[in-house]
């Protein structure tokens, strides 16, 4: 029993209709869930909607834990070892903000009402698309096969933001209060992005500044063409094995 309940909760394989129904109906109630989130105001049904989606994930947290050795393979010590994996956490914080309204009168609720951010905590059940979305499973997948190349762009990236907010910071004391807003700078110019917040004034931090685009459109483009060729490789794989 416990085999089969863990197929069903599993991300589905080909021929497992009652999977592939468990995968659909949990995506369901992740977007249904997240809807009050687009609202400021609490409605009664918005307190619903909260409640049902907070039972199902907690259902559905207790099923994974219940079969946690099958997931694990270490035997009992699995079951300790589970709630500490990085989707089980994502889990777990997604429950969390729900026991507002499901036990309004412990002490402890009512003190995490307190904390406004605790509501946006709701937002990590956007997360667990990645365990019932097979296109963002083979993703994760390909990052996690490119992570070296990935890393590599990461610290090259890293260095450079560091580097032009060093040059940046020097060349005009007087635009930037601290160093902290020379890296925010030097971050937005990196991605392209450009706000116009801060900016240089002089003629040598405006080349700077666009020397910093010019790098930034490369670094920039070095992880999508790493891991689109990653995915259609992935992808490949896949239609050969299926053959």
């Amino acid at each position: 029993m416990r085999g089969r309940i863990f197929e069903i909760i599993e991300i589905s394989k080909d021929g497992d209709r009652a999977s592939l129904i468990y995968d659909w109906s949990m995506m369901a109630v992740i977007i249904l869930s997240l809807i009050p989130l687009a609202f400021k105001e609490t409605t009664i049904g918005f307190e619903a909607i909260d409640r049902f989606t907070a039972c199902i994930f907690v259902l559905d947290y207790l099923l994974r834990l219940f079969t946690a050795d099958l997931k694990l393979r270490k035997g009992a010590i699995s079951f300790f070892i589970y709630p500490f994996t990085p989707m089980a956490i994502i889990d777990l914080l997604a429950i969390l903000p729900s026991f507002t309204s499901l036990f309004p009168g412990l002490r402890l609720v009512k003190l995490l009402r307190l904390f406004r951010t605790f509501r946006a905590f709701r937002v990590f059940r956007s997360f667990k698309f990645f365990r019932y979305a097979k296109s963002i499973r083979i993703i994760m997948d390909v990052i996690r096969d490119q992570r070296a190349p990935l890393l590599a762009v990461c610290g090259l990236a890293a260095g450079y933001v560091l580097i032009s907010a060093l040059v940046i910071f020097n060349v005009e004391p007087e635009t930037f209060s601290n160093f902290f807003e020379a890296i925010y700078w030097a971050t937005v110019s990196l991605t392209t992005m450009g706000y116009g917040d801060i900016y240089p004034v002089t003629t040598i931090g405006r080349i700077v500044t666009m020397i910093s685009s010019f790098v930034g459109i490369a670094i920039v483009a070095l992880p999508s063409g790493i891991i689109t060729a990653g995915y259609m490789d992935t992808i490949k794989k896949e239609k050969e094995d299926q053959k």
